[in-house]
């Protein structure tokens, strides 16, 4: 919607509909004009009840530059009073927020799929819990991959060190022609399943660069090359991937090797060139392969 803006200038408006002080470019967003806003309370009557809620708006400049998108929708938890997104990673961003009673900080990320999802939830991959008092703001390095962050209260200066990665994740090989994925902090169950051989897998690696890069082998003669949603650290890898993920849902099997003659026990990624991979057959067969034909990667 365009509308015009004092001065007699026109100017490009987007409604949040609800009260808000919180708006926050994005930084990483390199392709498009792009901004997050995060409202303060608001209420909701369902029946005799009144709920509070609090939303996060995903806004976007239109290549023509005469309309504002609102390209994602998502709950938040509590009243936002700050917003600052990352500098790397466009999914990425940070909130100060109120429950009422205190105050609190959270590094926020929005779910890579959010374009399928009918109600779109963000993700808390960290707490910012070393503030006793009001928190004024969060201040991210102004660019670059840095992963140092600042929380500042009316007394305190707090320096935070992020780490995105996963390493709560682990994968096995599993005797039944599979691999699984694990949370460690939650082990009853898999949080992934990969059945991906006819027969025993005997082997398993993640990639020493990105860990949702699999590659498992098996008494089937076979390699199989896999990208798992659950176990992926890497913001790089992600962000292309999603670009593709948006038209079509993505199957974890990238690929199979299958010009083996015997069972294949033995896989290694080289850690020089992270696109690279050996593989050992039982026959004493060692064969070099590229996973860069299957990749969308820069």
């Amino acid at each position: 919607m365009v509308q015009a803006m004092h001065g007699g200038s026109l100017g490009v408006g987007y409604g949040l509909k609800y009260q808000a002080r919180c708006l926050s470019d994005v930084k990483a967003d390199t392709d498009h004009t792009s901004f997050i806003a995060g409202t303060l309370i608001i209420f909701l009557r369902i029946g005799s009840n009144q709920v509070e809620f609090y939303q996060v708006h995903l806004i976007r400049l239109s290549s023509g530059g005469t309309e504002l998108v609102c390209e994602g929708l998502f709950s938040h938890p509590n009243e936002i009073w700050d917003l600052a997104s990352c500098p790397f990673d466009q999914r990425i961003f940070s909130t100060v927020f109120s429950t009422g009673e205190s105050y609190g900080a959270a590094i926020c990320q929005i779910p890579e799929l959010y374009g399928q999802l009918s109600s779109p939830q963000l993700e808390r991959i960290a707490s910012l819990d070393a503030h006793v008092g009001k928190i004024n703001c969060i201040l991210w390095w102004t660019s670059g991959r840095h992963d140092k962050l600042i929380s500042v209260d009316e007394e305190n200066v707090v320096l935070w060190g992020l780490d995105c990665s996963k390493k709560s994740a682990q994968v096995t090989a599993e005797d039944e022609s599979g691999i699984y994925i694990w949370d460690l902090r939650t082990l009853k169950a898999p949080v992934q399943e990969l059945l991906g051989h006819t027969h025993w897998t005997w082997a398993v690696r993640s990639n020493p660069e990105y860990d949702g890069m699999i590659l498992s082998a098996g008494s089937d003669s076979t390699v199989n090359l896999w990208l798992a949603s659950s176990f992926s650290s890497s913001t790089e890898l992600m962000s292309e991937s999603r670009v593709e993920s948006r038209t079509r849902k993505m199957d974890p099997l990238l690929n199979s090797y299958n010009g083996y003659e015997d069972s294949v026990y033995g896989l290694a990624w080289s850690l020089r060139e992270p696109w690279i991979f050996a593989s050992l057959s039982y026959d004493g067969r060692v064969v070099v392969e590229s996973v860069k034909p299957f990749l969308s990667i820069k």
